[in-house]
């Protein structure tokens, strides 16, 4: 495709998707996100042309110039939309599908120092909320939603709308996913969730239906209620040796 018809498809997709913008000029002249776009095709060039280098120094001056840092090697698909445009990273392996929208603040890196695919594939038509964190070889099917804030560090089905840290499916193929295992909500406290869910059903199980201990209860519950008895009878006992003095 012609590089005019290129930036006017961008600049046509800027216009669908975001209210706020009112005309072409508009977008070309204050969209920085759309900016960072078009360096990153070029320094993509000089990066598949093994300047790589040179393709690295552009990326930092285009990452001065608009709060993006895409890496020369990431491979971005067409009509990529990035709002507001400030924090955002793509890390070097990262694959960016088409129709893609990203909000401020989202990452698209990497885990560990291993070499190889190491970065996120997102697929076409995902939208990327604000200050979400996408990282390691996974993959964000189509048409997906990433919640505002989420980290995600598992695949994504396509048609799916993932929120939390981390992150877990909450809608797919526009119905609402319930979540009855607390295995699966993939939380650090899932584990006191679960010990104490487990404790609730023990101490369930020791109670009958009408409130009195079971059979095999019975006995630390009669123990128990000796004690008190025995020492009811002490308090008796010593408040009628204090009540002997009375009246002298």
């Amino acid at each position: 495709m012609a590089l005019f018809a290129r930036v006017r498809e961008d600049l046509n997709s800027v216009l669908e998707r975001d209210p706020a913008a009112r005309s072409r000029l508009e977008v070309f002249l204050c969209y920085p996100g759309l900016w960072a776009v078009w360096v990153h095709r070029v320094s993509h060039g000089l990066w598949k042309a093994k300047l790589r280098l040179t393709a690295r120094i552009l990326s930092q001056v285009a990452r001065f110039y608009t709060g993006v840092d895409i890496h020369p090697g990431a491979l971005i698909g067409r009509r990529l939309f990035i709002d507001h445009a400030t924090g955002v990273v793509i890390g070097e392996t990262a694959i960016v599908g088409s129709d893609v929208t990203i909000y401020q603040g989202v990452t698209l890196g990497g885990t560990g120092k291993g070499h190889g695919k190491r970065h996120p594939t997102v697929c076409d038509r995902v939208f990327i909320g604000n200050n979400a964190n996408i990282l390691g070889d996974i993959t964000v099917g189509e048409n997906s939603r990433v919640g505002a804030g989420s980290v995600v560090l598992s695949d994504v089905p396509p048609n799916s709308t993932v929120v939390g840290v981390p992150a877990h499916i909450v809608y797919r193929n526009g119905e609402r996913v319930l979540i009855t295992d607390p295995h699966d909500v993939k939380d650090p406290l899932s584990d006191a969730l679960i010990a104490l869910s487990a404790r609730v059903e023990e101490l369930e199980q020791c109670m009958c239906v009408d409130g009195s201990p079971p059979t095999h209860a019975a006995e630390p519950f009669a123990a128990e209620e000796a004690e008190r008895t025995a020492y009811r009878v002490e308090l008796d006992r010593l408040r009628e040796y204090v009540s002997m003095g009375e009246g002298i």
